[in-house]
Formats: structure tokens, sequence, C-alpha cells
């Protein structure tokens, strides 16, 4: 599996170098999820820009282990790069009612960042 993982303080962006999201790469994904996750980043963002084609909802439930650790470390998992070749197969798949998809890699940054800015403002975990 094709990745680019770029270590930021407060995120994490896992760049997935692929052009097809299958049976094959979903279970190192989810690997490389847990590592990160344990390696203390509670805030994760997945780009799927590479990824053009997704045959298997399946396939897909990768993600659900992301968003499930960040959730539970009090972060945010959130999943940015859906072409319309991919939108679909999500559709179908349910996936975002618990997922959060942004449209760029910056609305995602944004995302985290105003997270981080109102939990230090509500007194919560830095």
């Amino acid at each position: 599996m094709k990745f680019s993982v770029d270590k930021h303080e407060k995120y994490v962006t896992l760049e997935l170098k692929e052009p097809k999201f299958t049976n094959d790469n979903a279970p190192g994904l989810k690997s490389e999820l847990y590592l990160l996750n344990a390696e203390g980043f509670k805030n994760i963002i997945v780009d799927l820009s590479y990824v053009k084609e997704c045959n298997d909802a399946q396939d897909l439930s990768c993600l659900l282990v992301g968003d499930r650790l960040c959730k539970s470390a009090n972060g945010l998992f959130i999943v940015t790069g859906i072409n319309n070749e991919i939108a679909p197969i999500i559709e179908l798949s349910n996936i975002f009612q618990s997922v959060t998809f942004v449209n760029t890699l910056e609305e995602a940054t944004d995302f985290i960042f105003m997270d981080e800015l109102e939990k230090e403002f509500r007194g919560g975990t830095k």
C-alpha cells in the first residue's frame, strides 16, 4: 500500500496514494490508523484524492475504525478528497452518517483548529 504521512503538532494527514480502495489496501490503512493513534495523534485526516475507484462499501469500514479511535481520544477523524467516482459508494454505505467528510484538506485543518480552540476555550483538553 502506498501512502504518505504528514505529522503536525495538532493533527496528522494520511494520504492514500492508490488508485483503488480495495480489500487489499483497506487493512493496511486500518493498521496505520491504529499506529498513528498509538503515537498519540487524536486528530487524523485521511486524504483520498488519489482514489478513483472503490467497488465494495465494506472496504470503507476501516474509516469507521479511525473515527472510533479519534473519538475515544477526544479528537476528530476527517476524510477529504472524495471525488465523483467514489462518492456514490460512500453514500450507499451510509458511512457519512458517522464519519466527517469535507471537500478539501484546508477545510479539514480549519475544522481541527476550530475544534481545538473551542476545547481550550471551554477548558477542555489541549
